[in-house]
């Protein structure tokens, strides 16, 4: 029997992570353990990981680019970018696995096996096409979003982010791109990195109105997190998305070493059931949900479990 919701897991796709980093391999069973003591199991399809091909992950990066993280990828050493993400022998083949499984799942979607599905390492936000940036090799969001238009004919895409930082290699790309709808919430970008994702950032061009950025205040907490959402939905209703894409970064829960958020699960349980309902709304139920980042494992494995739980409930 097949079910509405897939979880894409799997030993190649828990290889991208760093020794001695908060972004390590361990994540991935920090949230599959904690998901296996569930009673979900049997109310979900699990899903294999699967590799890019290099043509797919240049739809987002130039060629340039992915050549240096194969040469770096070769030798295990040097840094990706100016030090947060450095290389490591396979990190080529890893960071290809990210993309690979986003690539998978949309298939999976626009097809219509499964409605919905939840990546727990993915959502590589700050990648821009010509380099790695915090913690991210490839930017799998936005290779998503450009196979969603060339391989599915899929072109008005919501990308909605609440990891606790900016989602800026993907705001930055598509600023100009009046079919991207995106809508982030993080972190006052005074205090936190990437020190962008103001207000005022509503896109250009063609674009300008169809950018939502919404920085929180350092401590926000469940309740800011539910009247800030409140213009996260009058935004979708008006742009009608035909496909959802949902970053929902667990590093914005209470307790994260490198952040000073205060969300619980409960904010990340509360989007995931109306970005649910409104994909049913507007979009035949296609939401693709992406880990991304979570530095805490207890605060990961409870937010990506509340986010597969929610995305399990709803019909």
């Amino acid at each position: 029997m097949r079910h509405d919701t897939g979880l894409y897991i799997g030993e190649a796709l828990a290889r991208y992570g760093f020794s001695n980093h908060p972004f390590g391999c361990d994540r991935h069973d920090a949230f599959v353990d904690a998901f296996n003591l569930t009673a979900s199991q049997s109310k979900i399809d699990i899903l294999q990981p699967a590799v890019a091909e290099q043509d797919k992950i240049e739809y987002f990066h130039t060629h340039d680019y992915v050549e240096k993280v194969k040469t770096l990828s070769a030798s295990g050493s040097g840094f990706l970018d100016h030090g947060d993400t450095p290389a490591f022998k396979g990190v080529y083949e890893a960071a290809a696995t990210v993309v690979g499984t986003g690539l998978s799942a949309i298939q999976d979607i626009t097809l219509g096996f499964h409605k919905r599905a939840f990546i727990p390492i993915a959502g590589l936000h700050h990648a821009r096409r010509e380099l790695a940036a915090g913690f991210c090799v490839f930017n799998d969001c936005g290779v998503i979003i450009e196979a969603l238009r060339r391989d599915h004919d899929v072109r008005r895409i919501a990308y909605i982010d609440i990891d606790a930082h900016h989602g800026d290699g993907v705001f930055y790309a598509f600023e100009y791109d009046p079919d991207l709808i995106f809508i982030d919430l993080h972190e006052d970008p005074r205090f936190l990195y990437p020190g962008t994702g103001f207000a005022s950032e509503t896109g250009k061009g063609a674009a300008r109105g169809t950018k939502l950025n919404i920085p929180m205040r350092p401590q926000a907490n469940d309740d800011d997190f539910m009247v800030a959402w409140q213009q996260v939905e009058k935004f979708l209703e008006q742009h009608k998305p035909e496909f959802i894409l949902f970053q929902c970064g667990a590093d914005s829960l209470k307790g994260d070493p490198i952040t000073d958020m205060a969300y619980s699960e409960k904010s990340h349980a509360y989007a995931t059931d109306r970005l649910c309902v409104l994909a049913n709304q507007y979009c035949e139920g296609k939401l693709l949900a992406m880990g991304g980042g979570g530095y805490n494992h207890s605060n990961l494995a409870k937010a990506w479990c509340a986010v597969v739980e929610t995305m399990i409930r709803i019909a």
